[in-house]
């Protein structure tokens, strides 16, 4: 034991001297990333472990933003990411409802503030706005609520369909609310349609924080809650409903569980969350238009639940982490590194780099390299990395078991 706690603590110690000497190497960052992983699956105390973890991300996290702003924007989107595939994993993971417009809940929060955080308000209102800076705090609650409701007027068209159908209308909901935010700019401008709202206001800073700090801790401090309310959820009653009408609904209404309100309580829930993260992603990036809630938006949020593994909260953490480090990080880093590369002249095998076209870097085949990784992932590992151990035993157990294809994987 003392040997693992020990073990724990020098992968720390040393993620952290090499960040500390490399601040600008993505190879440096991702060593200090992994080593959170490393510390979680370690055989050590609880304590030690979440002591360990609170170490890494409320001290050497900021201190390494400190040296590179870029590293704690990483750190914000993960977080952010992480909140919408908590969300996303609730309708998908554990009631077993398959949503291709989660991102519409996104946009209702995003669009909350946006439009009352700055003059946008004005166009339809009169006078008086953006409304003060202090009043994001109380829009964290508005866009909960709001997104909530948007999550079951979703939910009251769609009691009577499942799997194949219900993907196809909620993907149909996505499209819808984004068509909605590119066209209200007329007769009264509510969105300011395809030019989008800018500028929307920001918090104001706390205890000196700068901006960067302040949204990472404000992530954080969301997706601590939002682990603690999926974590008590699972372990409920609620939970165990959403479980058995995941699983066969004819037998869990004989059972007594009520589909419509469990359903309906499954959407608002999931919505919720990204409803709180869409007034953060507003405020934080101070302009938002529809082209910043499409369907890839959603597809990559599935694609986090799936990764890491359906109905597991461990899962859908470090599936987000991974897509979101594999995006901004691996892929776009890669191209910087291989453009360097070009710009040197350097020759491989008697090719020159410089002649090697645009059209072949990393970064733009992102979305081809998410769908192979989920294809393998099908194959091989249909549970996810970290799946549920219930999920997992399920799918060991199965007959042909390996050959699990995704709709029966995600859908009863």
């Amino acid at each position: 034991m003392i040997l693992r706690a020990s073990l724990a603590i020098g992968v720390l110690a040393l993620s952290g001297i090499a960040v500390a000497v490399f601040p600008r190497s993505v190879l440096a960052f991702l060593l200090f990333e992994a080593s959170l992983l490393v510390i979680y699956l370690a055989r050590i105390p609880a304590r030690l472990r979440w002591g360990l973890l609170g170490v890494a991300l409320l001290v050497m996290m900021p201190v390494v933003g400190a040296h590179n702003a870029y590293y704690l924007e990483v750190a914000t989107q993960v977080c952010i990411f992480v909140a919408l595939a908590l969300g996303l994993n609730i309708v998908v993971g554990l009631a077993g409802l398959l949503d291709l417009g989660y991102v519409a809940f996104y946009a209702v929060g995003a669009y909350a503030w946006a439009i009352f955080g700055s003059p946008q308000a004005n166009a339809i209102f009169g006078s008086g706005f953006p409304l003060d800076p202090w009043w994001f705090y109380a829009f964290l609650l508005v866009g909960l609520t709001v997104a909530g409701i948007t999550g079951i007027l979703l939910g009251l068209p769609v009691l009577r369909i499942r799997g194949d159908y219900l993907a196809i209308v909620t993907l149909g909901f996505g499209e819808v609310i984004r068509v909605l935010a590119n066209n209200l700019d007329r007769p009264v401008n509510f969105t300011n349609g395809p030019r989008g709202i800018t500028p929307i206001g920001r918090p104001p800073a706390l205890l000196g924080l700068t901006y960067g700090e302040l949204f990472y801790f404000l992530v954080l401090l969301i997706v601590v809650v939002v682990v603690v309310v999926n974590r008590r959820l699972e372990d409920s009653h609620i939970g165990r409903a959403w479980e058995a009408m995941r699983e066969d609904e004819l037998a869990a209404q004989a059972m007594g569980v009520p589909l419509v309100r469990m359903k309906l309580l499954a959407f608002a829930t999931g919505a919720s969350f990204a409803g709180i993260m869409g007034v953060v992603f507003s405020a934080k990036q101070v302009f938002i238009n529809p082209e910043s809630f499409t369907f890839l938006e959603s597809i990559g949020v599935l694609s986090m639940v799936i990764l890491g593994g359906m109905g597991s909260i461990r899962g859908a953490v470090l599936g987000a982490a991974v897509v979101t480090v594999l995006n901004l990080q691996v892929l776009k880093g890669f191209s910087l590194w291989l453009n360097e590369l070009k710009n040197e002249g350097v020759t491989v095998l008697g090719f020159r780099l410089a002649d090697l076209p645009t059209q072949f870097e990393p970064a733009k085949y992102e979305r081809m390299i998410f769908g192979i990784i989920l294809v393998l992932m099908m194959i091989f590992r249909p549970q996810g990395i970290l799946p549920a151990r219930r999920r997992q035993r399920e799918l060991a157990e199965a007959p042909g078991a390996e050959n699990v294809r995704p709709s029966e994987a995600v859908a009863p």
